[in-house]
């Protein structure tokens, strides 16, 4: 389970150096938005070295460029050797994105000799026609496809337009649709939901305050900009120690094969018993 994916700008020693220590569920090492053009050859030896080193505790996903950019397959031809946790692809465009890349992986993962499919985690809001096809993607199987996330800088940027947030910080309407599409998306295909990044990292507040909104909502996780988010979003994306106890308790009361049962004088049925068992089996998954 990701709950926290902390972005590293791969083109960074000293980020690099660092990254392994904030305690992420999984690191994605940058070679796209935080690395300048000139930049990206540095960008992909540097990963490439730092996975083979294998000093890190983290599984190692790599951020590609997208594939209208023309990097792509550098980016797949350099790094798939060193066999990376994950690939995590931008700005696509409808499904057949997905397929194009799952199929470039496919072929370097056969002459590498490399047994176990490499995952995808597909960006699915970064632009206009991403956002109008997400229902297509419920319609196709990508067996590599383990999670979805989504973000507004692009989209954003993409339509031309301002801040996508209001001035108290809420999504404008437009992005809470693409929040919400991806959201709904993830859960029919029954992957995990990555929220976006959290901009202001200076602002821990505010950081546990999206987050326990975001995973009331139903997302999964969440993407780190800065190493001190990562605390946050571990704790905000796993069950407290009061829900799990809860849960169980829920669990315990339906032994008796009732439909529906009473605790502390609300009444919980069979939707309230899959959601305690989800809990219970997801805090086994996050435990330490």
């Amino acid at each position: 389970m990701l709950r926290s994916t902390l972005f590293v700008p791969a083109d960074s020693e000293r980020k690099l150096a660092k990254a392994d220590s904030a305690g992420a569920d999984a690191l994605i090492l940058d070679l796209e938005d935080s690395v300048l053009p000139e930049r990206k050859p540095i960008a992909r030896t540097l990963a490439r070295e730092y996975m083979a080193a294998k000093s890190a505790a983290r599984p190692l996903w790599i951020r590609v460029n997208d594939l209208a950019s023309g990097e792509l397959l550098n980016d797949l031809v350099a790094l798939v050797p060193a066999r990376p946790a994950g690939v995590v692809l931008p700005k696509i465009r409808g499904p057949e994105d997905i397929q194009t890349v799952a199929n470039y992986l496919e072929a370097l993962e056969r002459a590498q000799g490399i047994d176990a499919p490499i995952p995808i985690l597909a960006l699915v809001t970064e632009t206009p026609a991403a956002v109008l096809r997400m229902g297509e993607l419920t319609k196709s199987s990508f067996p590599r496809l383990t999670a979805i996330g989504w973000g507004a800088e692009d989209l954003s940027a993409a339509l031309g337009a301002g801040d996508p947030r209001e001035p108290n910080g809420a999504w404008r309407p437009l992005y809470q649709y693409a929040r919400g599409q991806c959201l709904l998306a993830a859960h029919a295909l029954g992957i995990e939901a990555i929220d976006s990044v959290y901009v202001d990292y200076r602002d821990p507040a505010g950081l546990a305050l999206a987050c326990a909104a975001s995973r009331h909502d139903g997302f999964t996780g969440r993407f780190a900009i800065h190493p001190d988010q990562v605390a946050a979003i571990n704790q905000a994306y796993a069950p407290s120690d009061a829900e799990v106890a809860l849960a169980k308790r829920i669990i315990a009361a339906f032994a008796n094969g009732a439909g529906a049962v009473s605790l502390d004088g609300k009444m919980y049925d069979i939707p309230h018993l899959k959601a305690a068992r989800r809990l219970v089996d997801e805090r086994a998954r996050t435990a330490p």
